[in-house]
């Protein structure tokens, strides 16, 4: 035996049809507020009146007046339309982008140094405003995040892309020597490794990479430095610099946002490249702004490799 039908329900369009009847006061000002005929109005009007088993309106002189049961379904036509009309809003705010929030995970250093001026960037543009989000994340976590999809875009030293992303390299610069602003060797335009001779130096941790290869040109020009502190940020060690503590050599971002009164930079003889990369999700759903957000990057990052020598 075949299962029966289900029975008449109810849609929406039968809802939608009370509502304009409410709102205009009849059958022919519904028609017109739905662009469609009266009598298809009025034949949607009864079925709804039908399939609800009572009357919604009375017809007194030829005008339709609500009843007590019609005036109770309106007030909960009046709510849910309400809310449907803020869900309708928000779907069309969504197509703005200053709707959208763009979540970054970045080094530490790197939402010091470059982030805030590629965000200063990407406000000022023809786009209008964006919300952007930023954590921060040290290496090994913050690969781990990025596999994960937690994050629009992700800011970091390391060029090997993890899972599930890809690796945009953003251009290189020199990484370069910062000094207290009294030290004497603030009075050369350049440092080549001979100068640090003796000198109290100031070292990222010995697993870095950058260390690694610091020391390397050092061990391969036979120089030898006092080597008393050590840390594994690149904020850290200018900050120590800036109290005089040593010298050091660090990335070019970090060193230009540090710059100041108390602490110079220059550049070195030999080349350290410094090449930091933004990582992009490859499974994550696109959002309006990251494009945006990864040519800002690429031009703070070369208007930083412009920048004019720190005095």
């Amino acid at each position: 035996i075949a299962d029966a039908p289900p029975p008449p329900r109810i849609t929406h369009r039968h809802i939608e049809i009370f509502r304009a009847v409410m709102l205009a006061g009849g059958v022919s000002g519904a028609a017109r507020l739905l662009y469609t005929s009266q009598p298809t109005v009025s034949r949607e009007l009864a079925r709804l009146e039908t399939l609800l088993g009572y009357s919604l309106f009375e017809r007194v002189q030829g005008r339709l007046r609500a009843t007590a049961r019609a005036l109770s379904l309106w007030d909960e036509v009046q709510r849910s339309w309400q809310g449907l009309d803020h869900v309708i809003d928000h779907a069309m705010a969504l197509s703005q982008p200053s709707q959208t929030q763009i979540s970054v995970l970045s080094m530490p250093a790197l939402s010091h140094a470059l982030l805030p001026g590629a965000l200063a960037r990407l406000q000022k543009g023809r786009h209008g405003p964006l919300a952007v989000s930023v954590a921060t994340q040290d290496g090994p976590l913050l690969q781990e995040w990025m596999s994960a999809q937690r994050f629009d875009l992700g800011l970091t030293e390391q060029a090997d892309a993890p899972p599930g992303t890809r690796a945009v390299a953003l251009p290189a610069q020199d990484e370069v020597a910062v000094l207290p602003a009294k030290h004497p060797l603030a009075k050369k335009p350049k440092l080549k490794p001979a100068d640090f001779a003796g000198e109290s130096f100031i070292s990222l941790a010995r697993d870095d990479p950058y260390r690694q290869q610091i020391d390397a040109h050092f061990a391969k020009a036979k120089v030898q430095r006092q080597m008393l502190l050590e840390t594994h940020s690149a904020i850290a060690v200018c900050a120590m610099v800036q109290h005089g503590l040593g010298v050091a050599i660090v990335n070019p971002l970090t060193a230009r946002a540090c710059a100041g009164d108390q602490l110079v930079v220059r550049p070195l003889t030999f080349s350290i490249p410094f090449q930091v990369h933004a990582l992009l999700p490859l499974h994550r759903p696109a959002v309006t702004g990251v494009d945006w957000l990864l040519d800002a990057l690429q031009m703070a990052q070369q208007a930083m490799g412009h920048a004019p020598r720190t005095a």
